[in-house]
């Protein structure tokens, strides 16, 4: 039995739609439906022949576990600036330390149980993905697979939010 978890006391900051900080509340606390607005960074990495990377969240996840993601998401830690984020985040998750991001957009997703202000960002990356231990692994998908998948329960919701969003389909 795995006995991770999130760390429900690390702190995040707290965001009005525009990115300024209004203030800071832990995870649990932003995680628990009280829908208060903290930012995240993601990256969406493409390799040269279009396939995109997903991550495949581990179970012990608070989060929508056992489900397909974008290939990097996490929180912006309370001081850290959106670019640092994204660099820690890559380097963590996937153990990428020289890529070239590309800013795709900015908006605020709502769930049942938290809303994020996303800063997304994409990128074409063909050398050694590493999964950390805080993934369940990953893998490149076809744009086709991807769309073939898309309203079955395989992806995380905001993935979906997002791929439609960004990639329009």
């Amino acid at each position: 039995m795995n006995l991770r978890s999130d760390n429900n006391e690390e702190m995040f900051p707290i965001v009005d739609e525009d990115g300024h900080i209004t203030g800071a509340a832990t995870r649990g606390e932003c995680h628990n439906g009280s829908h208060l607005l903290h930012p995240v960074v993601h990256l969406h990495v493409f390799n040269s022949k279009g396939e995109l990377y997903l991550q495949k969240r581990p179970e012990w996840k608070d989060i929508q576990p056992g489900k397909w993601d974008t290939a990097v998401g996490g929180h912006i830690d309370l001081g850290e600036s959106v670019e640092i984020a994204l660099q820690r985040e890559v380097r963590e998750e996937l153990g990428i330390i020289d890529f070239i991001p590309e800013k795709l957009c900015q908006y605020v997703f709502k769930s049942d149980r938290e809303s994020e202000l996303v800063f997304s960002y994409k990128t074409v990356y063909d050398g050694e993905i590493i999964p950390s231990d805080e993934l369940d692994g990953g893998r490149f998908w076809a744009k086709e697979e991807i769309h073939a998948n898309i309203g079955k329960d395989v992806f995380t919701p905001n993935f979906e939010n997002e791929y439609r969003r960004v990639f329009l389909i």
